[in-house]
């Protein structure tokens, strides 16, 4: 049960991260394109 429990607390940061790095992919992928089109981002 301990072993269970471990990796349910293990695997959230992880999960964030996956989260955190599509965010931040899409995001920059954004600016470079308003950059090139000269655009403002927001």
């Amino acid at each position: 049960m301990t072993i269970a429990l471990t990796i349910y607390f293990l695997v959230w940061p992880v999960i964030v991260a996956g989260v955190l790095f599509v965010i931040c992919r899409a995001f920059f992928r954004e600016m470079r394109e308003a950059k090139r089109e000269g655009r403002p981002i927001i």
